[in-house]
């Protein structure tokens, strides 16, 4: 935990990247399970690789869906990785919509999201490093400005 109030020292343009996969019919796991199984291997794959573009991740569990904010570089390296046939999520998602036209039983969705640079006001009080914090470490908040609306000005 970091004591007193902290904001992101990430300054840069960022992509905020929003994916989640939604168990329709709890029964069929033999449909959800193989798409619930996926983001592990993509996950280790992109944090093993500094050049991803990946800076960081937080998943979200729910009763029958599971939601995950990543943190990206640049958009050219989010559709690099997912383009690539030779890296772990083109094959997966390829095999996802093949059998999501035999049954309805599994969803995923997801949004992205591109902030320019100086467009992020983050604040944490006794926090421990999370979210845009997480990515390039806090400073002190008063370093960037006393309120949301100076945080934001100062960028």
């Amino acid at each position: 935990m970091i004591e007193g109030r902290q904001t992101a020292a990430y300054d840069g343009e960022l992509v905020v990247f929003l994916i989640g996969m939604r168990v329709n019919k709890l029964r069929a796991w033999r449909q959800w399970l193989p798409v619930s199984k996926a983001m592990g291997p993509m996950l280790r794959e992109l944090m093993g690789d500094p050049d991803s573009g990946l800076l960081s991740f937080r998943t979200f569990p729910g009763l029958r869906s599971v939601t995950m904010i990543q943190y990206w570089e640049s958009t050219e390296k989010l559709q690099a990785f997912a383009n690539d046939a030779q890296r772990t999520h083109r094959p997966a998602w390829t095999e996802f919509y093949q059998l999501a036209y035999k049954s309805n039983a599994v969803g995923i969705w997801h949004e992205t999201y591109v902030v320019p640079a100086g467009h992020t006001e983050t604040i944490y009080g006794n926090m421990p490093l999370l979210g845009l914090g997480k990515v390039a470490g806090v400073v002190p908040v008063n370093s960037r400005g006393r309120t949301a609306a100076e945080r934001l000005a100062t960028k």
